[in-house]
């Protein structure tokens, strides 16, 4: 369900509101943090170092109905908030009440919550969009309570209008294996269709993973997913890894390390951060790559490849030195 930003009116005179929005706005100005515990919601639930899940349409329905908890307890660690008297959290003084759902803006208010001020949230892995906003709960803006055996209403067609949208359809974290092609998943499982478990050959998986999702950010969490195994970092390493096997190929792994941020920014790719990884291969400059960027690595410049150069081995990555801002 989706509502039109363009057809809002905001509530009037509510200085609890506005304390509680603009301390929120104040912690998380372009919203990186709530996007972080939604997506870290998503991970938990999905498991996918021992199930291989990364769909949510891969849950159990107990486990979709549990994220809405999961959700309120990872805002909490975040930021750290005081716990509430009556409802979940203590935001500057004021009560909040954290409430999740699948369909945006439906949410379900318990009786004790009627009156008092929501933080409501949504999210979509498969879009990769989430919003959040702050509502008070004022009861001629419910639905009515009758039919429900636990008395919880949602808010009415007006009673959406009326919320303070912190962040609306903002991107969230990305998971990979939700944008690249269907047929790219299958040959990284390796294993039929795409999202069925796959035993052993976690490597083999991992290098596939590289292959196929060249310039994209990839997570810590898509590389567990796909090797389904204890050690699954070491699986992306050089000495023997997919950075190894995947040399020959032309192919790199840039990661959270300063010197591998630097050669990634200089090549115009999206640039790592704490946790992610990012394959693309390399080509040595020639005069008709023109203007495309490029790096030096052994006294040789590198472009991004195109489907045209031939393969050629990669040149080996610099030492690598974990960046204060990409910390684990």
């Amino acid at each position: 369900m989706s509502i039109d930003s363009s057809d809002v009116t905001q509530p009037v005179n509510d200085s609890e509101l506005e304390a509680v929005f603009s301390h929120l706005m104040g912690v998380d100005e372009d919203g990186v943090r709530i996007a972080k515990s939604i997506r870290r919601t998503f991970d938990m639930l999905l498991d996918g170092q021992h199930t291989g899940r990364f769909r949510w349409q891969q849950l159990h329905k107990t486990e979709k109905t549990h994220c809405g908890t999961l959700v309120e307890i990872n805002l909490q660690r975040e930021f750290d908030f005081d716990d509430g008297h009556l409802l979940d959290y203590l935001i500057v003084g004021v009560e909040v009440d954290c409430k999740y759902s699948q369909d945006l803006g439906d949410w379900m208010i318990p009786p004790e919550a009627v009156g008092q001020l929501l933080l409501g949230l949504w999210g979509n892995d498969q879009l990769g969009q989430w919003s959040a906003g702050l509502v008070r709960a004022r009861p001629h803006l419910l639905t009515s309570a009758k039919g429900n055996r636990d008395l919880k209403r949602r808010l009415t067609k007006e009673g959406k209008k009326t919320i303070r949208w912190l962040f609306q359809n903002a991107p969230l974290p990305e998971n990979v294996l939700l944008r690249i092609p269907e047929g790219d998943v299958a040959a990284v499982f390796g294993c039929g269709p795409a999202g069925h478990n796959c035993k052993g050959h976690g490597s083999k998986r991992v290098d596939e993973l590289f292959r196929r999702a060249q310039g994209r950010l990839v997570s810590r969490t898509a590389v567990a997913t796909v090797a389904q195994q204890e050690d699954y970092m070491k699986r992306i390493r050089g000495n023997g890894g997919a950075r190894s096997r995947l040399q020959p190929e032309g192919i790199v792994i840039f990661g959270q390390y300063d010197s591998h941020r630097d050669l990634a920014r200089q090549l115009g790719l999206p640039i790592p951060g704490a946790g992610e990884s990012i394959s693309v291969r390399l080509a040595e400059r020639r005069p008709e790559h023109g203007d495309l960027p490029y790096i030096v690595l052994k006294e040789k410049r590198w472009v991004v490849a195109g489907p045209g150069d031939p393969v050629e081995p990669a040149p080996t990555l610099p030492e690598i030195k974990r960046s204060a801002s990409a910390q684990e």
